[in-house]
C-alpha cells in the first residue's frame, strides 16, 4: 500500500499548473538566470524591475524621479505583455537603498493606481543590482 501512496504523491508533485514565461522587448532583458515574469494559471509573478532602459541597456538614473518612473514603466510593460494592467497587481515589494526616497516613491507609485492599492512592503537594502536605487517586484491576478 505504501508503494501506491508514494506513486500518488509523486504524480501530484509532477503536476504543474499552466506555466508561461512572459517576455517583452519593452522591458529590460533579465541580467541573470530568471524570467521577466511567469504566468501560472491566472497569477502573474513579475521579477524585480530596475531602471534599465530597454532601448539602450543603460540605467536611467539622472535623478531619483527619473529612475522610479523607468522602474514603473518597465513593470507596466511586463504587465501589458501578460494582458494585465497596474490594477491587476495584488502585491508589490519595493526595495530601495535609502528610505529618504520613500515620499517620492509613494507619489509616483500612487499615480499608477486609481484605487484599491495593492498590498505592499517597502524595504531598505544595502545595495541593488546595477547600482539601482529602487527595485519593484509584483504579483498580479486576472
Amino acid at each position: 500500500m505504501f508503494g501506491l501512496f508514494s506513486l500518488f504523491l509523486l504524480s501530484l508533485m509532477a503536476q504543474q499548473p499552466d506555466r508561461k514565461v512572459i517576455y517583452t522587448d519593452k522591458a529590460p532583458k533579465p541580467i541573470g538566470p530568471y524570467s521577466q515574469a511567469i504566468l501560472s494559471g491566472n497569477t502573474l509573478y513579475v521579477a524585480g524591475q530596475i531602471a534599465i532602459n530597454p532601448e539602450t541597456g543603460r540605467m536611467d538614473t539622472t535623478d531619483i524621479e527619473t529612475e522610479i518612473r523607468r522602474v514603473l514603466k518597465n513593470l507596466g510593460a511586463v504587465l501589458e505583455e501578460a494582458g494585465m494592467k497596474y490594477e491587476n497587481i495584488v502585491k508589490t515589494t519595493i526595495y530601495t537603498t535609502d528610505l529618504k526616497y520613500f515620499k517620492t516613491i509613494n507619489t509616483l507609485y500612487g499615480e499608477c493606481f486609481n484605487s484599491g492599492f495593492p498590498a505592499r512592503e517597502t524595504v531598505q537594502v544595502i545595495a541593488l543590482p546595477a547600482k539601482a536605487r529602487v527595485e519593484i517586484s509584483a504579483v498580479a491576478g486576472k
